[in-house]
């Protein structure tokens, strides 16, 4: 039993990278996510063929795929074309892999968000003076945060178990600890339990909240 134990705590050592890692690229997503959500609703056809494009390709690739691209192949590429560009740490690119590749499903999320709010809401700002953009700011956006929240949070948990690709381009996040003790100990089944157990330790509370949150707001909806 000792030795599951020791798998979990080393495990649990690379908790900190995964929650730091899974952190900055949430708020990166939500911000670009936004950004494409709104492009992809644009008059401008080209903006909207750029944003369908950009999902299309994020969303057809493995993100293991697009992190050894950003990891390894970019900067090869820039060194060929007589940088001496390279990455001063590994955590960088990845932040940045899993920022675009979850921006690419929160566009989603937040178009349809977007697309939820009642066409009404609009018309009635634009009919008290307000521009589009404003109107999108002050009361479309608001809203639609509210509505897709839940599916918002459930991109984070998703997230936090991607991450676990990364150990393939250098970084020690949670699954990475499992392999190097595993590497050194030959205990490959504790190691990978210990990883398993370390991932479900950030994962199922944060589930279980997501779901009190929805149940709570579902009673509101239905006693309003």
């Amino acid at each position: 039993m000792g030795v599951y134990l020791k798998g979990f705590l080393i495990a649990c050592k690379g908790i900190p990278t995964t929650v730091w890692v899974s952190i900055v690229a949430i708020v990166l997503g939500a911000a670009l996510g936004l950004l494409l959500a709104l492009r992809s609703q644009t008059r401008s056809k080209v903006l909207r063929v750029i944003a369908k494009l950009y999902v299309d390709v994020v969303r057809g690739t493995p993100m293991l795929v697009q992190a050894l691209i950003m990891a390894y192949g970019v900067p090869q590429l820039l060194q060929s074309m007589g940088s001496d560009f390279k990455w001063a740490n590994l955590v960088i690119p990845a932040v940045i892999v899993c920022g675009l590749n979850s921006a690419a499903y929160l566009s989603e999320v937040i178009r349809s968000g977007i697309q939820a709010v009642d066409k009404g809401q609009m018309e009635a700002a634009r009919s008290l003076g307000m521009s589009r953009g404003m109107a999108m700011r002050l009361i479309i956006i608001p809203q639609a945060i509210r509505i897709i929240l839940p599916a918002f949070a459930n991109e984070f948990v998703t997230l936090i178990k991607e991450t676990s690709v990364l150990g393939y381009v250098g970084v020690v996040e949670i699954l990475r600890r499992g392999q190097l003790w595993n590497a050194s100990s030959f205990e490959t089944f504790p190691a990978y339990i210990g990883v398993a157990l370390a991932y479900m330790l950030l994962t199922i509370p944060l589930s279980k909240a997501i779901n009190g949150y929805e149940r709570k707001r579902a009673r509101k909806e239905a006693a309003a």
